[in-house]
C-alpha cells in the first residue's frame, strides 16, 4: 500500500462553477435594490405600520359616519395586514402621507384613502374616503374628511 497523502484541492477549485454565478447574481441584486425605490418603499412601509395613530383615528372618524356604518355595518380593527397589503407614500421628510388600506366591516370590505400632514406631534387629515368597488351595484366613495 502506497502511504503517501492525498494532496485535497482547494475549496475554490472545487466548488468555482456554482459559487460564481451565485456570487455574481447576489452582486446584481444587491446593486439592483439599492439603485431602485424599493428600498424607499420598504421604510414607508416600515413607517406605517409603526405609526399606528395615524390609521386608528382616521378609523374612528370612518365609525363615527353613519353612511359608512349603514354601509359597511360593524367595523372592525385594523390589522397589521392591512397595512401590507395596502399603498403608502410618506413624503415631505415623513410629515405628510398618502395611503390606502383595506376595513373590513361586517357586510362589506372596502379601501379607506387617507391623506394627512403631521403638525405638531398628531396628524391633521385632509382626506379620508371609503371606496366600496365589490359587489358592483355597491360601488360608491363616501367622503369622510375632505379638504379642498
Amino acid at each position: 500500500m502506497d502511504n503517501e497523502p492525498v494532496k485535497e484541492e482547494s475549496w475554490w477549485k472545487r466548488h468555482w462553477k456554482w459559487s460564481l454565478p451565485l456570487g455574481l447574481l447576489c452582486i446584481f441584486l444587491i446593486l439592483t435594490f439599492f439603485s431602485s425605490d424599493i428600498d424607499k418603499a420598504v421604510t414607508n412601509m416600515a413607517q406605517a405600520y409603526s405609526d399606528t395613530e395615524l390609521y386608528e383615528n382616521a378609523l374612528a372618524k370612518v365609525k363615527s359616519d353613519p353612511r359608512a356604518t349603514e354601509l359597511l355595518g360593524n367595523i372592525e380593527p385594523i390589522d397589521k395586514l392591512a397595512i401590507f397589503e395596502g399603498a403608502v407614500g410618506y413624503s415631505d421628510d415623513n410629515k405628510t402621507v398618502n395611503s390606502s388600506i383595506r376595513v373590513k366591516g361586517e357586510k362589506l370590505i372596502a379601501r379607506m384613502e387617507i391623506a394627512a400632514t403631521r403638525i405638531n406631534g398628531s396628524w391633521k387629515y385632509t382626506k379620508i374616503n371609503i371606496r366600496v368597488k365589490n359587489p358592483p351595484e355597491k360601488r360608491q366613495l363616501i367622503e369622510i374628511v375632505s379638504e379642498d
